[in-house]
């Protein structure tokens, strides 16, 4: 009898599983452990969901709902989808937010028959899969990260530590708790732990918000530090965290919570992961996910790659590089001594052109490593991640040969690229180097994805191996040379021959076998079957083949299994070693392919020091560029200098110009300069000095964020807010049209205030776009203030932008002829030049414009946009001047102006 589960117990509830039979017991048992995931149920070919899993399951994969047997007098809804389908399966799960558990067959059908014919397959859960622990290609993309990540908060301080499964990477970064949102925006996590207790702080919940990723809540008490450490030892096998760094209590809490998550979704599976890398809010800038939103960093506002800055500037060549140089952008750096070695090694690609093409085609043929070993320390690798591993170091190999026979004695190359060479050099390290020749003398040319396809192990490797094949696949010709040998032994014609009763026995006729049947032949033949003109026997020799041909693809598989399992272990052993390689060849990616791309749009190395200064010469914005060349046109460089010193250019540079002039594309363009200056790349300008920037702020256009009852001016001063709060004098910030969402006085208002506590409070380097061109008189207020504005000019009644950036403030908005470019009709853009007029004629005050008459009164417009004559003008045409009299041309006039 079944013993009711915990859960029934102390709910009073009846058990679900009472009465169930034995599969179904299995299965409640299954779903007992794992309440919220939906269980696939391993039945043979299939995996099967029943109840409500089945339910769900049926209407998110669209597959038919069926019903088997019943439980308790009613029908189970049952769905199922094929076992060699299911990954296509599980991945429309988990990205609809479910939890997928499997649970596999442990045991081969026959050996559960041979406990008793009643007795049913022993089954457990092998793995929980979660949108975070994905760690399958076709789960994955290629070039982006998967991470899981875990938040957690002790005595006021926060840490948010993360993990790719994928490639065994652990990180984990001491934080602020108002700078959990910024952390977590540059980590992009698809997945995020977060103890229970916390969902109570609002400042936990907006930074989940705005993480992208699926928020996983986990028992407050997983999070403690005492057990988060327990854990956190066991998943690396050591003793003590010391050898990770002074780790402190938020950091070991977070990380514990990750431990405690693969502990239960992988089934006591151990990955192969890093060390923990520690990083701090001094480590890296922080930029909050508004400004990684408007900026378009790695992705663009549609939400696709297509468009971002990543886009624009990837030309790695292999998936890692991929990676990294995205995980490069996210999190730029505040240190120039680091910075400048990533620059180092760019600039000598650059000027070894060569050397880089011949870097990139070798790296052409590196497969991804990382996530490689990962997938079999987790026990989900088959032989063709041995082969990435193995096509890997011998490309590493090749790298470390190139860079060996084309040095140049006088040219030696930089820290990062010879660091990353040394990590690559198998003669550094030696069971790296016998691995990859175990692999390159053990493998077989053509790999199956799995091992229990057979047929990786190449010919000579196990002695043992090479003879259950040849039983497996010659067999006839193996009974016709022991045929031959029994015939040529005994003297007498015999044959071989197999049936399904007897298996392989010898034959002759009744006559020739007599002396078969007599010393001393008959202590080698063994009579079986006698029939009416055959006589049939067996030998010891030929029942032990039977035997073996019987079992020789069996034992074939198992043997090219066991070899496989002795590769995998060994690749375990030297993981740490696998993953250095793998990174170093994803450093050189990097390094060659923003060599590739300034070479391709002309950017330059910037100076990154620790001044506050930001001087740009002829400065492009990357991704507006391409978009311009594609189409044929050039793009306007702009020049832009600011001091947070005050010392040599403007603190503050008050920018107006016409709407579509170009001002936000220049505002991003030198935010961006910045993003990428200090994630050590080139820069698409002539000259780029910039003084470390901390704090990255981006106000450039906003939307409603309806979920939270916020308008688009409640949004744009809740951002505001943050900029003004948390902006630093080593902060760079760019704003665009502050107080737009108001009304016009308070705008302004509010727009020379931000302006004023910019320059004065916060003492920042800013960019500040406006049309309340009332703030260009801060320049002659403010000690570090400039006017710059974006140039238009008007020729022939039409607006011709120049995207040129200069002093001075622009002299009017053009607001009605952009207006008229965008299609606005005509008479309504004519009433606008109406109205515009007669603003502008009042200097001495207000306009009053109850004086103009109704819109409703003004004639329409012709098509052309051109007002036709008016009343007074017909009335001029039928005027006989050469015919009047002076009394009747002085009666007209006054007729006229009656009309007017």
């Amino acid at each position: 009898m079944n013993a009711p589960s915990p859960a029934a117990q102390l709910s009073g509830t009846p058990d679900p599983a009472a009465g169930a039979s034995p599969v179904m017991a299995q299965f409640f048992d299954a779903k007992a452990r794992q309440p919220d995931a939906l269980i696939f149920f391993r039945m043979g070919d299939f995996y099967e969901l029943f109840f409500e899993d089945a339910q769900k399951g049926a209407a998110a994969l669209g597959i038919t709902l069926t019903a088997r047997g019943q439980h308790l007098g009613q029908p189970i809804p049952m769905a199922g989808v094929p076992v060699h389908a299911a990954e296509a399966y599980m991945a429309k799960l988990v990205r609809a937010g479910f939890k997928v558990a499997l649970c596999e067959q442990m045991e081969d059908p026959a050996e559960a028959k041979k406990r008793g014919s009643k007795s049913v397959v022993r089954r457990d859960i092998v793995r929980v899969v979660t949108p975070g622990t994905l760690t399958e290609d076709g789960l994955l993309d290629a070039r982006g990260a998967n991470r899981l990540a875990a938040v957690a908060i002790r005595a006021g301080a926060a840490a948010v530590a993360s993990v790719e499964l994928s490639t065994g990477e652990v990180e984990v970064l001491a934080t602020s708790v108002s700078g959990l949102a910024s952390a977590l925006a540059a980590l992009g996590p698809s997945e995020v732990l977060v103890p229970d207790r916390l969902f109570s702080d609002e400042a936990v919940n907006a930074a989940l918000k705005v993480s992208g990723g699926f928020v996983q809540p986990l028992p407050q008490a997983l999070a403690e530090p005492s057990a988060s450490e327990a854990r956190l030892k066991r998943l690396y096998g050591v003793d003590t965290l010391d050898g990770f760094g002074q780790l402190g209590g938020a950091e070991v809490s977070a990380l514990g919570l990750i431990a405690a998550h693969l502990e239960t979704t992988q089934a006591g599976r151990l990955p192969a992961l890093s060390p923990p890398r520690r990083a701090g809010e001094t480590d890296v800038m922080a930029i909050d996910p508004a400004t990684r939103a408007s900026l378009e960093i790695e992705r663009s506002q549609a939400g696709g790659r297509d468009g971002s800055l990543l886009a624009a500037i990837d030309r790695t060549v292999t998936a890692p590089g991929a990676r990294l140089l995205a995980a490069r952008l996210a999190r730029p750096l505040l240190d120039p001594a680091a910075i400048d070695a990533r620059l180092d090694a760019v600039a000598w690609f650059c000027e070894q052109r060569g050397q880089r093409q011949r870097l990139r085609e070798q790296l052409r043929s590196l497969g991804d490593m990382a996530r490689a070993l990962s997938r079999l320390a987790l026990g989900r690798g088959g032989p063709r991640d041995l082969g990435t591993l193995r096509d890997g170091l011998v490309a590493a190999e090749a790298i470390v040969a190139l860079f060996a026979q084309t040095r140049d004695p006088l040219v030696n190359p930089p820290a990062e690229i010879a660091q990353a060479l040394a990590a690559l050099n198998p003669d550094l390290h030696a069971d790296l180097l016998a691995f990859r020749d175990l692999l390159a003398a053990g493998l077989g040319a053509e790999l199956p994805a799995l091992a229990r396809d057979g047929g990786y192990v190449a010919p000579g490797v196990r002695p043992e191996l090479d003879q259950a094949r040849a039983l497996r696949d010659d067999s006839r010709r193996v009974v016709a040379q022991l045929e031959a040998r029994l015939a040529e032994e005994s003297g007498i014609a015999l044959k071989v021959r197999h049936n399904a009763v007897l298996g392989y026995f010898v034959e002759c006729t009744a006559k020739a076998a007599e002396p078969l049947m007599q010393a001393p032949l008959n202590a080698t033949f063994i009579h079986r079957q006698t029939l009416a003109n055959q006589v049939r026997f067996t030998t010891v020799e030929l029942a032990e083949l039977d035997a073996k041909i019987a079992q020789a693809a069996e034992r074939a598989l198992a043997i090219e299994v066991e070899t496989f399992e002795a590769w995998r272990d060994a690749a375990c052993r030297i993981a740490a070693d696998i993953q250095a390689a793998a990174e170093a060849a994803a450093r050189l990616d990097v390094a060659a392919a923003i060599a590739e791309w300034a070479d391709d749009v002309g950017a330059t190395r910037p100076t990154v020091d620790r001044s506050t200064a930001f001087e740009a010469e002829a400065a492009r914005h990357p991704v507006v560029e391409t978009a311009v060349r594609r189409a044929g046109d050039a793009f306007t460089p702009n020049d832009c200098r600011l001091d947070g010193a005050g010392a040599v250019a403007p603190r503050l540079s008050i920018v107006t110009g016409p709407n579509m002039a170009g001002k936000s594309t220049f505002l991003r363009q030198n935010a961006i300069l910045a993003v990428l200056a200090q994630a050590g790349c080139f820069v698409p300008a002539k000259r780029l000095r910039l003084g470390v920037v901390d704090r990255l702020f981006s106000r450039v256009g906003a939307g409603d964020d309806l979920a939270r009852g916020r308008s688009t001016f409640m949004l744009e001063m809740v951002e505001t807010a943050a900029i003004l709060t948390q902006a630093t004098p080593r902060s760079l910030v760019i704003l665009d049209e502050i107080g737009r969402g108001t009304a016009t006085y308070d705008g302004l208002a509010i727009a020379w205030a931000c302006a004023e506590a910019l320059h004065e409070t916060n003492r920042c380097r800013a960019l500040f776009a406006t049309h309340y061109h009332e703030l260009a008189v801060l320049e002659g207020r403010l000690a570090f203030v400039s006017n710059l504005s974006l140039k238009a000019k008007e020729w022939n009644g039409d607006l011709i932008f120049l995207h040129e950036a200069g002093p001075g403030p622009a002299d009017r908005s053009y607001g009605v002829q952009v207006a008229k470019l965008a299609g606005v009709p005509p008479t309504v853009v004519a009433r606008a030049k109406d109205v515009l007029e007669r603003l502008e004629r009042e200097a001495a005050g207000p306009a009053k414009l109850d004086d103009l008459p109704l819109f409703a009164a003004v004639a329409e417009a012709p098509a052309d946009g051109l007002r036709g004559p008016s009343e007074v003008e017909e009335a001029l045409k039928t005027l006989d001047l050469d015919g009047m009299s002076p009394r009747e041309a002085m009666d007209a006039l006054y007729r006229l102006k009656g009309m007017l």
